[in-house]
Formats: C-alpha cells, structure tokens, sequence
C-alpha cells in the first residue's frame, strides 16, 4: 500500500456530478425495462410462432431471474466487502481498503469508507508517535535525577547545592514535560502553544552544552549498575557570533531541537571526538542558523531523506566509541517536530568531516505555516 497515513487522509471524493450515469436506481428501471421486453418480446415471438403460452411464460421467468440475480450479486458483493473491511477496522486494524471501481452510490459508500480507515490509521499514527516522543524525552531527565538521588544515598555525593541544583533542574523538565501532556487535545487538533520570546543565545546554549555534560556524567556514574551505556569522553564545543546574538524562539522547544542533536552527534563521535554547536545570525532580525556537527563516520546522501523518520538509525550497524549505545530513532524526528512548529527548517549538510546538521529558524515577523 503506497503512501503515508497523511497522503491517504488528503484523499478526495471524485465528482460524479449531480446524476450518475450508473445509479443503483438506474440499474434497477433498467432491470424492470428488460424484464418487460423480454416478456413483451417472447409473447410477440410466441403470437408469430404458435408456441404455447406456458412455454413463453417458463422462459419469461427463467430470464427474468438469472437477469435479477446478476443484478443483485453486482449489488451486494460490494457490500460484503465493505462489511469486512468495516469489521476489521472496528478490530483496529486500518490497512484494509474498499475498492472503489464503481461508479454508484456504493462507490461513494467505499470511498467514504476508505477516507474514513485513512483518517482513522493517520491518528494512530499520530497517538503512537507522541506517545514515543513523550517516552523518548522522559527518559533523559528521570535517568539523570535518579542517578543523582542515588549517589546521594549511597553517599557518593554529599546533598551539597550544586548536587541539589542539578536534581531540580531535572525535576523541573519533568515538570514542563508533563505540562506538555497537557496540551494534548491541541496537539491533536494541529495546534501546539508556543511560548516565544527574545533571548540571548550565548547564555542559552551554554546552559544547554553544560546540563547536557552533566545529564552525561550522571548517566556514567549509574552505567554499571543499571546496564545502560554512555559517553563522556566526547568534548561539547560552543560557537556563537557574534557574542551578543539574540534570538526569538521557544526556549523550551529548541532546547528539544538541541539536546538531541548533541546526544545524537554524541552517541556516533569517535573517541575523545568533539561535536561542536555553532549559532549565526540568519537573514532576518531575531532569526537564527544553528549547526551542530561531530566527528563520526557521517550520513550517506542516500539516506539523508530519511533522517528525520522515526525509528530510523540510518546504515551504521553499531554506534562509535566507548560506551554509546544505538538510540531509539527518535530524537531527530522530535527534533524536526519542534523545528516545523516554528515554520523554520532542518536538514543534513555538506561537510567535509562528520555529520552536519543545519536549522534555520524565523525571526518574530514570520508566521509558522
């Protein structure tokens, strides 16, 4: 079956125009008028003839029924069809189509059928997905504040305020994570608040770079116990020009937008490799051109289309370097998903070395289409 759960809910009615040609009530005038010619036929084949009147009748009959019972098989084999396909979707299962070569008002029936199995399929597409990024995005943060409230109790730590900004810094993602959950029924409808505003971006990123080192060395200090995998041998590099760059975004959807990014560019960096975010200003006031780029074996172009798609780890079989591990495939697509809230783009680039992955976002004065 061709194309994507959105490209099938864009499906379309063909018009017929107000009288179609092949009507279920044209065909049935139609059964009724050569019912009566073959009976008026045989009585005048009958008259020139002498043939008895019951033998004209039998063949009338006769006629007149394996007429009615092709009719009537062209009639309800597509609604057989049609229940089974009704019967499976109502099981959830919405890869099944009606096919639609008729021309009456039951070709409408199955083409509203199978706008409805396209609209049905996009939205369980749409609640699976959110569910995977809502598990994705979970993760980091609870991973992070475990590993602190754990070396606290095994008394690695002391509950020092540093320790302690840390887990609240953690807590309070949670918290905005959840709050996110709450929008649900916007999400659903197409509409996603965003909270835009101006702010400095040297200040920003340098936050960003500096808890995702920390949610690292967390993650490393619970590595052993837990049996999960992580790295700390990757350098984080800022670059931003000028220094006093300003942009105007939602803080908390490009913190989504980078913080996959590095973790993605972390987990296929070679040993001691660096991944570095570099932030321009774009072509309009407050926009802004961001690039995170690593070291590893980078992206064949082949696959480059296929980057952002969920579940996809492109063709490295296994990560690079000590300690990472294969990811789950979501955090380019969760990446390209608040990059399109704020109408701006994401893509791969050319680059000489590594994985280069360039955003572009508006300024204030363009509107998210």
């Amino acid at each position: 079956m061709s194309g994507g759960p959105a490209g099938r809910g864009q499906r379309k009615k063909q018009p017929w125009g107000g009288v179609r040609p092949f009507s279920i009530k044209t065909k049935l005038g139609a059964l009724v008028v050569v019912s009566v010619l073959i009976t008026t036929g045989l009585s005048v084949i009958a008259v020139h003839t002498k043939t008895e009147l019951r033998f004209i009748t039998v063949f009338s009959m006769i006629a007149t029924l394996l007429i009615t019972q092709f009719v009537a098989h062209s009639l309800t084999a597509p609604l057989d069809d049609m229940n089974a396909v009704a019967r499976s979707i109502s099981h959830g299962d919405y890869t099944r189509r009606v096919r639609e070569s008729r021309r009456d008002e039951l070709g409408d029936l199955a083409q509203t059928i199978n706008v409805m199995a396209d609209e049905l399929e996009a939205q369980d597409s749409q609640r699976k997905e959110l569910v995977a990024n809502v598990s994705h995005e979970l993760r980091t943060p609870i991973a992070g504040l475990r590993a602190v409230l754990e070396n606290i109790v095994d008394g690695v730590t002391k509950a020092d305020p540093e320790t302690m900004r840390t887990a609240l810094k953690q807590t309070e993602r949670l918290g905005r994570l959840v709050e996110t959950l709450l929008d649900l029924s916007r999400l659903d409808n197409g509409v996603v608040p965003l909270r835009k505003r101006r702010f400095e971006v040297w200040p920003y990123l340098s936050g960003v770079l500096k808890e995702a080192n920390m949610v690292a060395s967390a993650r490393a200090s619970m590595a052993s116990g837990s049996g999960s995998h992580t790295r700390t041998d990757v350098h984080l590099h800022l670059d931003v020009s000028p220094p006093e760059l300003v942009a105007h975004a939602d803080p908390e959807r490009i913190h989504q937008v980078v913080a996959n990014l590095i973790d993605n560019a972390v987990k296929h960096s070679p040993p001691h490799g660096r991944v570095t975010v570099r932030a321009r200003q774009g072509s309009e006031p407050e926009s802004l051109e961001l690039e995170v780029l690593d070291e590893g074996p980078g992206i064949p172009r082949t696959e480059w289309h296929r980057v952002f798609e969920r579940f996809n780890r492109g063709s490295v079989n296994r990560p690079h370097g000590p300690g990472s591990d294969g990811g789950t495939g979501l955090g380019l697509a969760i990446a390209r998903w608040a990059v399109d809230l704020h109408g701006g783009r994401i893509g791969v680039a050319e680059s000489e070395r590594g994985c280069r992955i360039l955003i572009t976002l508006p300024g204030p004065s363009s509107v998210p289409s």
